[in-house]
């Protein structure tokens, strides 16, 4: 009989009086994180049954926009490498990529 492990992620969303969010802080205590401070979070999550994506988008009110423009430029780095390491396909995954870099030249982010 094997013994499951368990680990906890939690998101502390504080908000203002119209419900935006105002603070972000998150916690996993397996990774070392304690209560660290975000700007944005983007949090998808596959729903089987429904076979669908059910998605937390959020970012506080002082996030500024250069900062959320490239938050969204990594993001899509990192769903190409995570959709090749899942799937294998490396076609899809180099076209991926070169919207990635258009992406960039487009926002006139320094890489």
């Amino acid at each position: 009989m094997s013994n499951k492990i368990t680990s906890e992620i939690k998101f502390l969303v504080e908000l203002d009086e119209n419900r935006v969010p105002e603070k972000l802080s998150w916690t996993a205590q397996d990774g070392g994180i304690e209560a660290e401070e975000a700007k944005a979070m983007l949090l998808s999550i596959w729903d089987s049954n429904a076979r669908e994506t059910l998605r937390i988008d959020l970012w506080t009110k002082d996030m500024p926009v250069d900062e959320m423009k490239q938050f969204f430029h990594q993001t899509l780095v990192a769903m190409t490498d995570t959709f090749q390491r899942a799937t294998g396909d490396e076609k899809m995954a180099a076209t991926m990529k070169d919207f990635c870099d258009y992406f960039a030249e487009k926002l006139e982010l320094k890489g």
